[in-house]
């Protein structure tokens, strides 16, 4: 007997507010499909809530199911990864990769190495890459893929036989164009290095099968940047709408890894005084700010000595907050969240907001909980989704392949230009979509916008 499915994780539900019938029939379909899988749950209902009665708009993509074919996957690989550590046991973790929407181009999306990844959570981000890929306009599909593979504590020789024990079985799943992965969390220039090394080493081939690679071996410049300076160049674009900027604006950010660094950075350069930053274990608060010296010590402990984040605390001498990784409690702004999924709930969203914070950029993926969105646009504060903030990334990856297509490099400034105005053209594409009077929703912009495009090319390519 199939059991009764239940919505875990839309959480308006659990506090007795109303769904449309529409979209509940719609989630329980999808709950049904793929129980347990909460993480992909909450995408899929976010993304539903604005789709569903764009539908009813516009029949023609209802009458050809095109949104029940967009959530389920194309193709999803599971595989085992075996390996040795230093000490010569053997160890074993599992391999995904979610090829999900290739209507638009070759999947593209990144590599994932941590303990919290399985199906669920793949699933979400390949289906958020979709909307965020077709965003940029550049012809990328979505997917995104990974291991319950930790890096923290190995050494580069154990991070090496896992790599290429995982890419033994990948290369014979991707290509440049069919599948081009990149980088997330837990995956760098290292991990990139050595994946790529295995699969031209299997393939005897050269190619631009991933991005975020090395200079010295087809990399972009501003590829490591770009996360994080596409979230501030989409916040200051969002600010412009109400006639603000970054300068003179004090700016609340989480994480300490790659794209809190770079976004870090940018803030510096538009005049903006970064306070906070975090990692697992808890947040720095610099009342004086984060200049770019400090900047250059945060880089040299994360990068380098992949060290904690509490001895910024103890080498300037700020406030840090033990056991507490989420900054949202203090007072900023702007706040841009760039560590990882679900960091900003309800009562953080309020405070924030209480504070007065007017504008959330999203640096990492779906950081806010769905009840936190929602007291984002309730009180109306500039609110920009991780799908449209943070699509820098794969914008600049996106531009990776090209130059490797091309065979040739662009200078700093053509990529950082290019950049700056995808996210410039991501953020009217929002407008366009999402304007409600005075007031611009970024979701439904976001939303919408990502649809149509893959949309009309699943149409055009009939029933595959």
């Amino acid at each position: 007997m199939k059991p009764k499915p239940v919505l875990n994780i839309p959480n308006q539900l659990k506090k007795g507010k109303t769904m449309d019938a529409q979209v509940k029939k719609f989630m329980d379909y999808v709950v049904a499909k793929n129980p347990s899988e909460r993480a992909f749950h909450q995408a899929v209902q976010e993304v539903a809530e604005t789709i569903i009665p764009f539908l009813e708009e516009n029949p023609k993509y209802k009458a050809a199911k095109v949104f029940e074919r967009m959530i389920e996957p194309e193709r999803v690989v599971i595989f085992r990864i075996p390996w040795v550590d230093d000490k010569g046991e053997f160890q074993v973790n599992r391999g995904f990769r979610i090829e999900m929407n290739s209507a638009i181009g070759p999947y593209k999306g990144g590599m994932r190495f941590h303990p919290t990844v399985d199906l669920g959570v793949l699933k979400f981000l390949a289906f958020e890459q979709v909307f965020k890929n077709s965003l940029t306009s550049l012809p990328l599909g979505g997917g995104k893929g990974g291991s319950d593979f930790d890096p923290k504590g190995k050494s580069d020789n154990e991070v090496m036989r896992f790599c290429q024990s995982l890419m033994t079985e990948l290369t014979r799943h991707i290509g440049p164009d069919t599948d081009v992965p990149a980088g997330d969390i837990g995956v760098g220039g290292r991990e990139i290095g050595y994946m790529f090394g295995q699969y031209k080493r299997i393939k005897n081939e050269f190619t631009g099968v991933f991005t975020g690679k090395g200079l010295e071996y087809g990399g972009s410049l501003i590829r490591p940047q770009a996360t994080g300076y596409g979230t501030v160049y989409f916040a200051q674009e969002m600010l412009a709408t109400i006639n603000e900027e970054i300068r003179g604006k004090t700016v609340s950010i989480s994480g300490s890894g790659n794209v809190a660094q770079y976004a870090t950075e940018k803030v510096i350069e538009f005049g903006g005084k970064v306070v906070t930053l975090s990692d697992s274990n808890g947040y720095i608060y610099d009342q004086d700010g984060i200049d770019t010296e400090k900047l250059e010590y945060v880089m040299n402990l994360k990068n380098v000595k992949r060290g904690r984040i509490r001895e910024y605390a103890d080498h300037f001498g700020c406030k840090y907050v033990e056991g507490v990784s989420r900054p949202w409690m203090e007072k900023c702004d702007i706040a841009l969240p760039c560590a990882t999924e679900n960091e900003v709930n309800e009562e953080e969203a309020k405070e924030l907001v209480k504070n007065g914070c007017i504008c959330v950029s999203e640096g990492a993926n779906m950081p806010s909980t769905p009840e936190a969105v929602e007291v984002f646009l309730d009180n109306k504060i500039l609110y920009g989704p991780g799908k449209a903030a943070n699509a820098g990334g794969v914008a600049t990856s996106g531009l990776e392949m090209s130059q490797n297509s091309l065979r040739l490099s662009w200078t700093r400034e053509e990529v950082d230009q290019r950049l700056h105005n995808i996210m410039i053209n991501i953020h009217k594409t929002c407008v366009e979509h999402g304007k409600e009077g005075d007031f611009i929703n970024y979701v439904k912009g976001s939303n919408i916008g990502g649809f149509v495009k893959v949309a009309d090319a699943m149409m055009a390519q009939g029933a595959v």
